[in-house]
This record gives C-alpha cells, structure tokens and sequence, in this order.
C-alpha cells in the first residue's frame, strides 16, 4: 500500500471519527454539516468494501456504496416508522454496525489470511 493511500486512509478515518463525536456530543460547529454526513456515508460502505476486498475493486466499491445507502435509508424509515427520530441515536447505531462488521471482517480475514500466506509460501 503507498504511503498517500495509506495517509488518505487515516485521513478519511479521523475526519469520520470526528463527525461521529461531534454528533454524539452535540457540538455545534460549521463542521457538523460535512464530518457526520460523512460519517453515515462512509462508515457502512467501508465496513462492505472491507469483507470484499478479494473481489473485484469496482464491484466492490458499488456494493459498498449500495450499502451504505441501503443501511442509511432503512435505519431512517424504522426511526419514522416507530416515531424515534433522533439523529444521535442514528449516529450510534451506525457506529456500532460499523464495528460488528469489522468485528465480522477481522474474524473472516483472521482464519482466510492465514490460509492465504500459507498457500502462497509454498508456490
């Protein structure tokens, strides 16, 4: 991975990290109006784009942003559907979908990496 990919990764990560703290903690700054949005849309798209890194990059970029749409869309219509807007809480439950599915990606890429490395030692 090139030393820009990896910095427009860590980047991208703490300006996400940021909305996500500035929503939760209520924060009024003009950089809500960019850093949580952000946050709603990279967030699931990335967690996606994570589990399918061996497929093909542009298929998985489109099944990420897919995602990150569908998982914004559905978690605003169950909040209207029961009468619970609140942006906090749909910040939260972003957070931690996100964090299962890296959770999920961490235990999948775990046992696949390994075999991975193995088999490519011994070709």
């Amino acid at each position: 991975m090139s030393t820009n990919r990896r910095v427009l990764g860590w980047a991208l990560t703490l300006a996400c990290v940021a909305g996500a703290v500035i929503a939760l903690a209520g924060i009024d700054t003009p950089l809500r109006i960019v850093l949580t949005p952000l946050f709603l849309l990279v967030t699931p798209g990335a967690a996606v784009v994570g589990l399918l890194r061996d497929r093909d990059p542009l298929a998985a970029l489109s099944v990420g942003a897919a995602a990150s749409l569908v998982v914004n869309v559905l978690l605003a219509v169950a909040m209207l559907s029961f009468d619970k807007w609140s942006p906090r809480a749909g910040v939260a439950t972003i957070a931690v979908l996100g964090g299962f599915i890296y959770v999920l990606r961490v235990l999948y890429r775990g046992s696949a990496g390994l075999q991975t490395e193995q088999g490519a030692r011994s070709r």
